[in-house]
């Protein structure tokens, strides 16, 4: 697999994040809205809804294009509802707050054998 299709399939997946976290939001907001459910916490609505969704979206993509859905596919795919409701909770500044956290980074590195 050269870079070039590489890119192509991280932009893919970093457009679907994006759909999936706007489609939780809009219903987190239609449901919080309904009568009694205004007392649930937002963070576990918002969780269930990804975990609820995301699969049901991705069994929808792969019957429309025909392919066999395998169990590391599901099991990927609820690894990225948390994903998903991380984004849609607090947004990408707090994705990428956890990236730039998790890199393993030179100065770090350097850090580490000085000390």
């Amino acid at each position: 697999m050269d870079i070039n299709e590489m890119m192509k399939y991280i932009s893919y997946a970093l457009m679907a994040i994006g759909v999936m976290a706007f489609f939780v939001s809009v219903i987190t907001e239609v449901v919080k809205s309904w009568p009694g459910l205004e007392k649930l916490p937002t963070s576990c609505v918002v969780i269930v809804l990804s975990i609820a969704l995301c699969p049901a979206a991705f069994m929808a993509v792969m019957r429309w294009q025909g392919q066999t859905v395998e169990w590391h596919m599901m099991f990927a795919c609820v690894m990225a509802a948390f994903i998903v409701a991380l984004v849609a909770m607090d947004g990408w500044e707090r994705v990428k707050e956890i990236w730039d956290r998790a890199q393993y980074r030179k100065d770090r590195r350097e850090n580490r054998k000085n000390a």
